[in-house]
């Protein structure tokens, strides 16, 4: 472990500390060229190690978030739920979960329902955006009004964020919310 190293992860959980922010994302990245696989996958499991520990003395959770690598981040490292998991049982820390998020899922994956509720004591936030084009709910393929009431039924407590692109603008965008029963 170089200084450098140690000063980054200090760095984080500082800033993150600051901000009162009890979460942090740590992506996968993309995959890089003429790198193998096991190599990338080897590096993404040894940095959530290191990563973990010192988070969660800060009192901070980890997670890690599946990107789709069809449409919007080709070479994204991490794609499925499962690859996820798998690799948050291969870290082995209790201070690592996951990012779900439900654009990126319903475009890798499907079943998003069964998924998140056969993984839900992992999932420790959920992201939203329909699809396609990424837009707020409404737009498109995805029925955010079962999702909504589903959410409650099984018993999820944790926050839903927005990562979408307002397909008429910021207003119109939060439109959506009346429809759902948001605040």
């Amino acid at each position: 472990m170089t200084t450098t190293t140690t000063r980054t992860a200090a760095t984080w959980t500082d800033y993150a500390t600051a901000l009162g922010c009890p979460q942090v994302n740590c992506l996968a990245g993309l995959t890089p060229a003429n790198v193998a696989l096991e190599k990338v996958r080897e590096t993404f499991v040894n940095n959530l190690k290191f990563a973990a520990p010192k988070f969660k003395t800060a009192g901070i959770k980890l997670l890690t978030d599946p990107i789709n690598c069809k449409r919007d981040i080709p070479g994204f490292y991490l794609n499925y739920t499962q690859q996820a998991l798998d690799i948050i049982r291969d870290v082995g820390h209790d201070n690592l979960f996951v990012q779900y998020d439900i654009y990126h899922m319903q475009i890798m994956e499907g079943d998003l329902a069964p998924t998140i509720e056969k993984n839900l004591a992992m999932i420790a936030h959920m992201q939203l955006a329909d699809t396609p084009g990424r837009h707020e709910p409404g737009t498109g393929e995805i029925n955010y009004q079962f999702l909504f009431r589903w959410l409650d039924e099984i018993g999820y407590k944790g926050w839903v964020g927005c990562e979408y692109k307002p397909k008429a603008g910021t207003v119109e965008g939060l439109g959506w919310r009346a429809a759902h029963h948001v605040a």
